[in-house]
């Protein structure tokens, strides 16, 4: 055999072992529509237009309507996933649809809403955390649609915090600053008032927490408006009953508590061993694309 025929051989031999190689990805895909459907799209562009509303509001100095605006958002997300399971209209385009208005809402608004109100007034590491928390709410909503499209099952707790909790901790924050610092009449819990300007001054490593938290391991349980709408037991009945009397007598104080509670409630767990119900080995019997872009 010549050289030339022995460089055929080899190059026959490489094409070959080319054509075995096995698909990149062999994962079963999610059995989901990819029409676009009207309905849950208008409720997740209405949770983008609250998101680009605060940030319009953020420029002009109004962190109260600024952060108003992205609890409405979220109370927006709910209700679009809400109405695409009740109506099966679950599509490819809408979970890549609420992503981008997650991302805007819940990342981006909230940051520049903090940037305004508190970092802008340290400029060697105001502008990088700020950034950080917008990395990080873009990467985890990147993971967690990488997730879908592999097809990979729901789990009944997110891994990682949700960015409408991140996002919400700080809007609330906003609310309650603006409230006790124009002084306007509300119903309020002296206590949780008094920790108001202590959270001010911890704001950068709170939101450094927020933003590691967003893309950690740490495990937080899901929590459905199906489920509220339909407790399993007495007891879930009175306390879904007490939160809702709390929060309409005491709107923004017992808001924060849930979320402060939300996102503490996730540490602890991880590190005391507690995790969400679903953990043990249990598939959530969801859509497959319930809750990915989260």
């Amino acid at each position: 055999m010549n050289v030339r025929d022995l460089i055929r051989a080899v190059w026959d031999r490489g094409s070959e072992a080319q054509l075995k190689v096995p698909p990149a990805s062999t994962a079963p895909r999610p059995p989901v529509r990819r029409g676009i459907y009207l309905l849950p799209a208008l409720f997740t562009i209405g949770n983008m237009a609250f998101g680009f509303f605060s940030l319009v509001k953020s420029v002009s100095y109004e962190f109260g309507a600024a952060a108003t605006a992205i609890l409405l958002g979220h109370v927006l997300d709910i209700l679009d996933g809400t109405v695409a399971r009740l109506t099966k209209t679950t599509s490819r385009f809408g979970v890549e649809l609420d992503s981008l208005a997650d991302w805007l809402t819940f990342s981006i608004a909230p940051s520049f809403l903090m940037y305004q109100l508190v970092l802008k007034d340290n400029k060697s590491w105001g502008f990088a955390i700020a950034l950080l928390f917008v990395i990080c709410g873009a990467l985890r909503l990147a993971r967690f649609n990488l997730k879908a499209q592999m097809g990979e099952s729901t789990p009944g707790f997110f891994l990682g915090l949700p960015t409408p909790a991140a996002g919400g901790m700080l809007a609330i924050f906003a609310l309650l600053y603006d409230v006790m610092e124009l002084g306007k009449p509300i119903k309020s819990f002296r206590f949780v008032m008094n920790q108001v300007p202590m959270f001010y001054e911890v704001v950068p490593a709170v939101m450094l927490l927020l933003s590691l938290l967003m893309v950690s391991d740490v495990r937080y349980a899901k929590f459905k408006a199906s489920n509220l709408l339909r407790p399993r037991s007495l007891r879930a009945l009175v306390l879904t009953v007490l939160a809702g009397l709390m929060i309409w007598v005491y709107p923004q104080n017992v808001i924060f508590i849930l979320y402060a509670f939300y996102v503490v409630w996730g540490i602890v767990s991880y590190f005391f061993g507690r995790t969400p119900r679903g953990e043990s080995g249990r598939v959530a019997k969801d859509d497959p694309l319930d809750s990915y872009g989260k």
